[in-house]
C-alpha cells in the first residue's frame, strides 16, 4: 500500500493527466509496476475520475481550493480500493437478492456518445449494472459516469485482460445478437472453450456466460451445467431475436419474451449460480423473468435503440419500477461537480 501511495502522489501532481488520452496512457504505464493487477490500480481511480471533473468545469479556471478538493476526493476513492472478494460482492450482491437490472449498450457499440448515453441512463434510471463493449477507453469513460458495476462483453477472452486492467468489474461472454444477422452462430463446444480460456486468464474476475438461444432448450440446460462446472459465476439467457410476436400490446410483449423466459425457467432449476434473463424483455415481462427463476434481467435494445437520453432514462426507470428497485441517490461524480 505504501508503494501505491507513492504512485498516487506522483500521478496526482502530474498536470499532463488533464491533457487527454495519451497522457493518461503514460500515467498508467508509470503506475502499473507500483500497484498490483488484482487490486485494480490506483491509477484506474485517477484516470476515470479526474478527467471527467476537469472537463465538467474548466479546470484551468478552478481556484486552488477547488483543485485541492478534487484531488482529495480522488485520494479518498483510491484509498478505498476494493479487494478481489469485495469486487465479487459488489458485482453479485444484487443477483443474490434477485434484484439485478443490467443495462446493455451492445457488444459492437464502440460509439462513445452512445455508450455514455446508455451508462447515464442506467445510472439515473435505477439500474444495478451496466454492460458495455470490451474496450479499455470505454471502461474508463463508463467509470467516470457511474458508480455501478461495469461489465464488458466480448467473445475474445484475451480482450478482457486490458478492460479489467482499465477498471471493469466483471466480464461477459455473450450478447451474441449482433452476430446472428451475419449468420454467425456459436456452438456449445465453442462457448465452453471460450469460458475455460477466460477463466484461465482471469481466475478471480466475475464471469458471466450467455447460453446461445440457437441451441435446443435441453442442450441449453446441458451447456449451462457445464459452464457452471467450468467456473461461470452467472449464466445469461437470450431469445428475443428468435421470436416473432403475432399480436400487438401486452400479448406481443409476452410472446417476444417467451423463449428467454423458458430458458430462464429451465436453466435456473439446473444450476446453482444466478441466472440473468435477457433479450426481448420489457417492464411487462421483466417481473415474469424473476418469477420464472432468474436472479436478474438484462435489457438492451429497449434502451440502447432509443435516440433520446430522457427516453432512455424513462425506459430504465420503468423496468426498475417493475422490479421494485429504488431510485438511485446522487453519485460521487455529481457531488464532485457540484462543489
Amino acid at each position: 500500500m505504501a508503494a501505491a501511495s507513492v504512485a498516487l502522489s506522483s500521478v496526482v501532481q502530474t498536470p499532463s493527466l488533464c491533457n487527454g488520452r495519451d497522457s493518461r496512457a503514460s500515467g498508467q504505464e508509470a503506475t502499473t509496476s507500483a500497484v498490483s493487477f488484482s487490486s485494480r490500480t490506483v491509477y484506474t481511480s485517477l484516470s476515470s475520475l479526474l478527467p471527467s471533473v476537469f472537463q465538467a468545469k474548466n479546470f484551468s479556471g478552478y481556484s486552488k481550493s477547488r483543485a485541492k478538493y478534487a484531488r482529495n476526493v480522488v485520494k479518498a476513492a483510491a484509498s478505498s480500493a476494493r479487494s478481489d472478494e469485495e469486487i465479487r460482492e459488489f458485482c453479485l450482491k444484487q443477483f443474490s437478492a434477485r434484484k439485478a437490472l443490467k443495462v446493455i449498450a451492445g457488444l459492437h457499440n464502440f460509439d462513445r456518445k452512445s455508450v455514455a448515453d446508455v451508462v447515464i441512463a442506467a445510472e439515473k434510471g435505477g439500474a444495478t449494472h451496466v454492460d458495455i463493449a470490451c474496450d479499455a477507453d470505454l471502461v474508463r469513460l463508463a467509470a467516470s459516469l457511474t458508480s455501478l458495476p461495469i461489465c464488458v462483453s466480448s467473445v475474445i477472452p484475451e480482450a478482457f485482460v486490458a478492460a479489467v486492467h482499465a477498471g471493469a468489474h466483471m466480464v461477459e461472454i455473450g450478447n451474441y445478437d449482433g452476430f446472428y444477422k451475419s449468420g454467425r452462430v456459436f456452438s456449445a463446444e465453442e462457448v465452453l472453450d471460450l469460458t475455460r480460456r477466460t477463466r484461465s486468464l482471469l481466475p478471480k474476475v466475475v464471469l458471466s456466460v450467455t447460453v446461445p438461444h440457437t441451441l435446443p432448450l435441453d442442450e441449453q440446460v446441458s451447456l449451462a451445467e457445464k459452464l457452471e462446472t467450468a467456473g461461470a459465476d452467472l449464466i445469461q439467457t437470450e431469445g428475443g431475436t428468435s421470436s416473432a410476436p403475432s399480436a400487438p400490446g401486452v400479448h406481443g410483449l409476452i410472446e417476444k419474451a417467451a423463449p428467454t423466459l423458458a430458458a430462464a425457467w429451465s436453466i435456473s432449476r439446473a444450476v446453482k449460480v444466478p441466472v440473468i434473463c435477457a433479450s426481448g424483455l420489457s417492464d411487462v415481462t421483466s417481473p415474469m423473468a424473476i418469477t420464472a427463476g432468474a436472479a436478474g434481467v438484462g435489457i438492451g435494445s429497449a434502451v440502447n435503440k432509443l435516440n433520446d437520453q430522457l427516453a432512455m432514462i424513462a425506459a430504465v426507470r420503468s423496468i426498475a419500477d417493475s422490479l421494485g428497485l429504488p431510485a438511485r441517490s446522487n453519485t460521487l461524480l455529481s457531488s464532485m461537480v457540484a462543489h
